[in-house]
């Protein structure tokens, strides 16, 4: 540990195979995740779909996928605490795989949805337990580098699920990310379990009791708190990048947009700005400071995406590269909420948090299609879902600046502690 803590650099403890492996996790995980976006409208298209059906029955499958994923959270958090963090690295990938391959027969919307749930559920354990494992076991002064490692390893996955679906059919692309998954599972074979962990089973402590969460009011707090922060990310995903065809037309924009190339160019600036965020952090001694930094520089671009007007797909697709990179805090942010709780209900957190925020994009889609149809009856389309975008994403925002205040700083913490 003193060898860490004096090296600046940690590239040793950086490049472990938990890390490596937690990284390339993460990249199929994201495949998978954003694939849909990516695909939405080939894929419903091909089942009959047309017109305003296309963003309805997205907003549908977006929302079965979402709460799949807030039910797995919950499963796979509780699991990594109980069984271990590696026992949900590899259940969970072998869920979506599986469901994933399945996807690419479908030949319903009732069918897709059903597999959509499935995934959700698996895709909902790979990130937090990946990042709870980098935690425990990279030393506390680095764990930031971690982060960043993850971050733009895993960013990745969105831009090779753009390349691939720009050559192949939106089967195939399913097709392709159950295989990836199949593909990762050969190289945890030799991840180790975390050492905190192993510490806690011996001494035979109560662990994974997710209604801890709820029956202390500092703990509920902190604990709603570390979710509320993150908000405005699947808002950004969700809303503005999944459905970015309808706002291109509703803003006036010069040519053809895709949410295919809107998810790319995001994730892409979202690759940069999660290495930015984690090494950020790093040198800043901070975790709240970056992560309240990003979310201001998000709320700046979103204002100039919705104030873009008539512009071209060029200037449409840079501002969407540069949301990305504000929404970079998104691994630091599950970092934070790792760091919060005690290795008793660190992986039951750092699983269920981020799929809370994913599980949020349910009401905020709900609230987005609802006040787009009341403010379209007085504006017009167009300005309905333009001012609906605006709402939505300022409420959110908002509300995340709020809770990053009552949030503890957690650079450098120890946390090989329990929760009692």
């Amino acid at each position: 540990m003193e060898v860490h803590s004096r090296s600046r650099f940690p590239t040793r403890s950086i490049f472990s195979a938990a890390v490596i492996v937690s990284a390339l996790g993460y990249l199929v995980d994201i495949y998978d995740l954003l694939l849909f976006s990516i695909i939405r409208v080939p894929s419903l298209k091909s089942l009959g779909l047309t017109g305003p059906a296309l963003l309805d029955t997205g907003i549908y499958l977006l929302n079965i996928q979402m709460v799949g994923m807030l039910i797995g959270g919950i499963a796979w958090g509780v699991l990594g605490d109980k069984k271990g963090r590696l026992s949900v690295l590899f259940g969970s990938i072998i869920l979506y795989s599986i469901a994933n391959i399945a996807n690419g027969f479908v030949q319903t919307v009732e069918q897709y949805a059903v597999l959509r749930f499935i995934a959700g559920i698996g895709l909902a354990g790979e990130l937090g337990a990946g990042v709870t494992l980098v935690s425990e076991l990279l030393p506390k002064e680095h764990r930031g580098y971690g982060t960043a490692l993850i971050t733009a390893v895993g960013m990745a996955g969105a831009l090779l699920a753009w390349a691939i679906a720009q050559v192949y059919g939106w089967q195939t692309c399913f097709f392709i990310g159950g295989g990836l998954g199949f593909l990762l599972l050969t190289l945890r074979v030799g991840v180790l379990e975390s050492g905190m962990f192993h510490k806690m089973s011996v001494l035979n402590v109560k662990r994974g009791q997710i209604l801890s969460l709820f029956t202390n009011r500092k703990r509920f707090g902190k604990y709603v708190r570390c979710i509320l922060i993150a908000l405005p990310t699947w808002y950004l995903i969700g809303i503005l990048m999944t459905f970015a065809p309808e706002f291109a037309k509703a803003l006036g924009v010069k040519g053809t947009i895709t949410g295919g190339e809107a998810v790319f160019w995001c994730y892409l600036g979202q690759a940069v700005g999660g290495m930015t965020s984690g090494i950020t952090s790093q040198f800043m001694r901070s975790r709240k400071k970056v992560i309240g930094m990003f979310i201001v520089a998000l709320s700046l671009f979103v204002s100039a995406f919705f104030l873009q007007g008539s512009s071209t797909p060029s200037t449409f697709y840079a501002i969407c590269g540069l949301l990305g990179i504000a929404n970079g805090y998104w691994a630091l942010f599950i970092t934070v909420a790792a760091e919060q709780f005690g290795t008793n209900l660190r992986a039951t957190v750092a699983t269920t948090v981020p799929n809370f925020v994913r599980a949020s994009l349910v009401p905020i889609a709900l609230s987005f299609q609802s006040l787009k149809g009341y403010l379209s009856v007085s504006y017009g389309p167009d300005n309905g879902i333009i001012y609906a975008g605006i709402i939505i994403g300022a409420v959110a925002i908002m509300i995340a600046l709020a809770s990053l205040r009552g949030l503890d700083e957690t650079f450098g913490k120890d946390l090989d502690y329990l929760e009692t």
